[in-house]
């Protein structure tokens, strides 16, 4: 898809978009294109039930007066509620209505109906953001079905075209991001699994982004039992990857933010196998780190100016004679022990090394960890909030706001001592389930127990938002990418240096 930002011009061919507030009201260039079409596009809402409503479309094909071959009207509701989010649902609403029409092109003409609060150039700038999240297609493996999509460019015009562009800039390598996140995400576990996850990483390196990488060898040296205790019955040996992002060198502030992601690349269970039914979809347990390395390339793709570190468990959890036990007992990086009781509820265990790995060596002031952790969280959540977990109320409410702000949204959940009392072990330091109660809260505890007392800390249960069977403005079905628009806001709005 490519979004192109230009003047005003009504000779163009393709397809028109105009927007038209609620109760009919259209923009100026809504009016000039009724006036070029000898009213037709009034003639057209006025035969329709097109109120103007959000969201709502409505197609006038082939009009008298102009070369194109279609206008579309979009209802932007009611003007003073339209912000950044709502421009970003009406340009993947655009995308969504014109993909498959046979038109290659479309131009959106942007003048702001009054009352509108945001400006020409930022409505502008998130129509091609929008367009852009929208258009996102995982097809190459397909040989015989043909792409029905044949929208491939969006020329939007309006007058401030240099302001458009230079808030589209930053958008654009959000989207990169994203689409980084998706990909990887969609691969099959046969096409990702650890080693080739770190070959994918390759491409970061002409970002700026410097990447190091630890073996099977490098990870038994340093004692993490815990994260090779769930590789032990694959064939595909695990890895620890560190991502590191140098965008603030000369800030007072020396220690980075940390994003920590947990990299099942496919997930079977172990010996508590899963039942077979749905197991394919756990080819993207792995979300967490394709999120954070998500997230890495958007911030070098933009040049954020922050110090950040994306670390990624990488492992294969799979029954064999080699594979874990229940009831075996693994010594963590940190010298704490595990019983482990289900070899199912193995990316705690991924997560407690990659923890504190990243703490011992890059001595980060923030970590934030994201993981496809647990079923009990789409119990509590279902598929439209991600459960935050936090020991640092600043920080939890900081996540809350560019959630919400992104259309990335989470739900707090608590922690305490009665949940982790859940956790305890009678042979070990703790237990690796604390029972069918409240799992994704005792999941938690665990974590938080590799968390040092200086460091804010907050971890994300994304399991029910990474992948989507149905279509949303910006989000087509499949891998989500969810998670790469919320931290990339929470650095640009918290943690950027000015």
């Amino acid at each position: 898809m490519r979004v192109i930002y230009t003047k005003p011009s009504l000779t163009r061919s393709g397809a028109y978009v105009v927007f038209v507030a609620d109760g009919r009201k259209m923009s100026e260039s809504a009016d000039q294109l009724n006036s070029a079409t000898k009213g037709s596009l009034k003639r057209a809402m006025a035969s329709s039930n097109f109120e103007g409503a959000e969201g709502q479309t409505l197609e006038v094909l082939a009009p008298e007066g102009i070369l194109a071959k279609q206008i579309l009207l979009l209802g932007i509701g009611a003007p003073n509620k339209v912000d950044d989010l709502a421009v970003q649902s009406l340009g993947g609403a655009i995308y969504h209505s014109l993909a498959a029409s046979g038109l290659k092109s479309a131009s959106v003409l942007v003048d702001i109906i009054k009352g509108v609060k945001i400006s020409d150039a930022e409505f502008a700038a998130n129509i091609g953001y929008g367009c852009h999240l929208r258009s996102y297609r995982f097809n190459k493996y397909k040989t015989q079905e043909k792409d029905k999509a044949s929208l491939t460019a969006l020329a939007v015009m309006l007058n401030d075209v240099k302001g458009a562009r230079r808030k589209f800039a930053p958008l654009r390598s959000v989207v990169d991001g994203v689409f980084f996140t998706r990909d990887l995400v969609s691969e099959p576990a046969n096409v990702i699994y650890p080693i080739s996850f770190v070959a994918r990483l390759r491409s970061l390196a002409k970002l700026g982004i410097k990447t190091q990488v630890l073996d099977e060898k490098k990870m038994k040296r340093l004692g993490m039992g815990a994260l090779l205790g769930v590789a032990q019955g694959s064939a595909h040996a695990p890895r620890m990857v560190a991502m590191q992002w140098n965008g603030s060198p000369k800030t007072k502030e020396t220690r980075p933010i940390a994003f920590v992601g947990k990299g099942v690349t496919f997930d079977t269970g172990g010996i508590s196998i899963k039942p077979a039914g749905g197991m394919e979809d756990m080819k993207w347990d792995m979300g967490g780190a394709g999120v954070v390395s998500g997230v890495m390339h958007a911030l070098a793709s933009r040049k954020a100016k922050v110090n950040a570190v994306g670390i990624l468990g990488l492992v294969e959890n799979m029954p064999s004679s080699t594979a874990q036990r229940p009831g075996d007992v693994v010594k963590t990086m940190s010298g704490q022990t595990i019983e482990v009781i289900n070899t199912d509820a193995e990316g705690r265990l991924v997560l407690a090394d990659a923890l504190w790995w990243c703490q011992k060596t890059f001595k980060p002031h923030t970590v934030i960890d994201l993981a496809t952790l647990t079923g009990a969280i789409i119990v509590s959540l279902g598929y439209h909030h991600a459960g935050m977990f936090s020991n640092n109320n600043k920080l939890a409410e900081k996540l809350l706001v560019a959630g919400k702000a992104t259309g990335e949204e989470l739900w707090r959940m608590p922690l305490g001592a009665a949940y982790d009392k859940q956790v305890r072990s009678q042979i070990a330091d703790m237990k690796n389930v604390g029972g069918r109660d409240a799992g994704s809260i005792t999941a938690a505890q665990i974590l938080q127990r590799f968390i040092q007392k200086d460091v804010a800390w907050a971890h994300l249960d994304i399991a029910g938002v990474t992948w989507s069977k149905s279509d949303s403005p910006t989000v087509p079905k499949g891998g989500t990418g969810f998670g790469v628009r919320l931290l990339d806001r929470l650095v640009a709005d918290e943690y950027e240096s000015k």
